[in-house]
């Protein structure tokens, strides 16, 4: 494997990460009977320097194109749905990170290296005192927490006026408690269990408010000038998103062109899977879901990017449509799976078989809130239709 030396270019960080597909692969298995990535795994990634793509260039990051974190998020995914969903998280944490005050980030950052995990659910409470808060409570779905040196809380403060006020807290992994409650059937490598907060005092510059963060006011005076750190949050997790969804169903064709030459058709006369016509059909249909989710990633990186370097607002409607494009891709992706997984047998459902764990892993992306396709179409069209959003996330 590579040094742990910061790669030379993009380029030669995707290298890395293609490089680094067999191990992923390897592993999957054994990481999904742990409920967590692999150490090896883990640190292989930290060696390619994924996770510096979104932190700052003046703590060692790199800044990395959006383009470049969509491809590199898919490389990775493309081995072990799960372990690219941790690469997702760890790399949007960096960025979120970087978006609270400076002196925050000169702890965080402190190692460039570093790893930062988070919650959007506030399933915890934040009490305010002198020099900050105290936070309790317990926030489910905490993807890579176990392997991450910080954590981004996500809590309610009650102002007592008006609604409770969002807050994100920068937290110290090693001051939560982790509970092992992730026992699922898809994404479950990813070790998304619950985090607990008692009485953890968090100082008030490693906190972030949500609700202007959303606006597009950020506290940290270093970054909030730079066009990377303007473009939108909401969006910017669209393409991470989808891009942990596109890695999977590329692997989905790459198992299947592998075995349609191995085995026939059961109670036919077709030796060979790959010379029945219906195989063709469904190879054809699934093949041109996956370029087509390809193209709607590379559009949303590039459109998002573009905006944001022009100092242009978002409009309503271009940052639902991104919601929908990533939506619609976790839709795609799903589709060519499902469509492979029908047609590759009743020997695929032996768990050494990465087909039934890419359908698995698929189906638990299209679950999830921010990937849910029905959801994302629901707004597009709504605000296509004339009608106010009805989320504060767009």
């Amino acid at each position: 494997m590579p040094g742990s030396s910061a790669p030379r270019s993009d380029t030669d960080l995707l290298d890395r990460l293609r490089a680094l597909q067999p191990l992923i692969r390897e592993h999957a298995g054994r990481a999904e009977q742990r409920r967590r990535v692999t150490p090896e795994v883990m640190a292989a990634l930290g060696d390619t320097g994924i996770h510096r793509m979104n932190i700052p260039r003046h703590h060692g990051g790199h800044q990395s194109s959006l383009r470049t974190q969509a491809e590199a998020i898919a490389e990775v995914s493309t081995g072990c749905a799960s372990t690219g969903w941790v690469a997702s998280i760890h790399v949007g944490g960096a960025f979120i990170a970087s978006l609270f005050p400076d002196e925050a980030q000169d702890e965080i950052f402190a190692d460039p290296g570093v790893r930062v995990s988070g919650t959007l659910i506030p399933g915890s409470t934040a009490v305010a005192v002198d020099d900050g808060y105290v936070v309790n409570g317990k926030s489910p779905f905490a993807t890579g927490c176990q392997d991450a040196d910080w954590h981004l809380l996500t809590a309610q403060h009650d102002t007592g006026d008006g609604p409770p006020e969002t807050l994100w807290l920068a937290i110290p992994r090693s001051e939560l408690e982790v509970l092992d409650d992730w026992h699922v059937t898809g994404l479950a490598a990813s070790g998304s269990n619950s985090v607990v907060a008692r009485d953890v005092h968090v100082p008030a510059h490693r906190v972030l408010p949500v609700g202007p963060m959303l606006a597009g006011t950020i506290p940290s005076l270093r970054n909030s000038a730079d066009p990377f750190y303007q473009a939108p949050l909401v969006l910017t997790f669209c393409v991470w998103a989808a891009a942990s969804a596109l890695g999977p169903a590329r692997a989905a064709l790459t198992e299947f062109e592998r075995t349609i030459h191995r085995r026939g058709i059961t109670y036919t006369d077709y030796t060979h899977q790959h010379e029945a016509p219906a195989t063709h059909l469904q190879f054809a249909e699934a093949a041109l879901k996956v370029s087509a989710a390809e193209l709607l990633t590379v559009d949303m990186a590039d459109s998002i990017e573009s905006t944001a370097a022009d100092g242009k607002p978002f409009t309503t409607v271009e940052r639902a449509r991104v919601r929908a494009q990533c939506g619609y891709v976790a839709r795609l992706c799903k589709e060519a799976a499902d469509l492979l997984g029908s047609a590759s047998g009743g020997s695929s459902l032996h768990r050494d078989v990465p087909m039934q764990r890419i359908v698995r892993d698929l189906g638990a992306l299209n679950l999830h809130s921010y990937l849910n396709p029905t959801a994302h179409l629901e707004l597009y069209g709504r605000v296509l239709s004339g009608l106010e959003p009805n989320t504060p996330f767009i």
